[in-house]
């Protein structure tokens, strides 16, 4: 799941980028407006973090030309304005949710995840076959035993429930998973399948290899030899 941060304050972006990749998300930070909208018409998120103050172009005016573009990309604006006008306008334009400057990153998470889910029309628990993912705790479970997964794997299945029944290549997993900068290699992505799979596979749940394509989820009925 990937996440653009427009913030222009160095402090509150860097923060909210290491507790979000700490928690499996992929994100990419923005400096100025300029910047967030350039990203925005050459990259698909899941979510957009807009802070309003932004230099080179605002964050209203970013949000303006997100939607007249027809996106419906979720925004959650984070902004020391807390006025009700303020909050108004964000929302008018378009804006999904509204946090004001200073926040508890454990709300702004719930929040995330309450919006990506949202704008995905899931159902707060994925069932898929014995496992279970609980969107909200962001808590998977095979036969009702908790995985232990580390940050990584945990985006991982995520990529691969949401595209259940389909081949998901190794670029559209580094898309998904990484943010600008980070280096990740196709035998980095082959070690976090490797890991993830011995974690499901005792439970039934397999993740197929396709060479030279993907990888798919596939359910204890569904299982063959590949």
């Amino acid at each position: 799941m990937r996440i653009l941060i427009a913030e222009d304050d160095s402090i509150i972006a860097d923060g909210l980028c290491r507790s979000l990749r700490g928690s499996g998300y992929a994100v990419d930070r923005a400096a100025n407006g300029m910047e967030a909208d350039t990203a925005l018409v050459s990259t698909a998120y899941d979510l957009l973090i807009l802070d309003l103050g932004l230099p080179k172009l605002s964050g209203l005016e970013v949000l303006k030309r997100l939607r007249s573009r027809g996106s419906a990309l979720p925004v959650l604006i984070l902004t020391a304005m807390d006025g009700t006008e303020d909050r108004v306008r964000g929302l008018d334009l378009g804006a999904d949710d509204y946090m004001v400057k200073p926040f508890e990153l454990p709300e702004l998470e719930a929040r995330v995840r309450a919006l990506t889910r949202r704008s995905g029309g899931a159902a707060p628990t994925v069932q898929f076959g014995p496992l279970s993912y609980d969107q909200v705790g962001r808590v998977a479970l095979i036969d009702g035993e908790p995985l232990d997964l580390s940050a990584r794997e945990l985006g991982l299945l995520e990529v691969l429930l949401s595209r259940s029944g389909r081949l998901v290549s190794k670029d559209q997993l580094v898309d998904q998973l990484c943010g600008w900068g980070e280096e990740v290699s196709h035998n980095a992505i082959e070690v976090y399948v490797h890991r993830l799979r011995k974690k499901l596979e005792p439970g039934g749940v397999r993740i197929a290899t396709v060479r030279g394509l993907g990888y798919c989820l596939e359910k204890p009925q569904e299982n063959r030899s590949a």
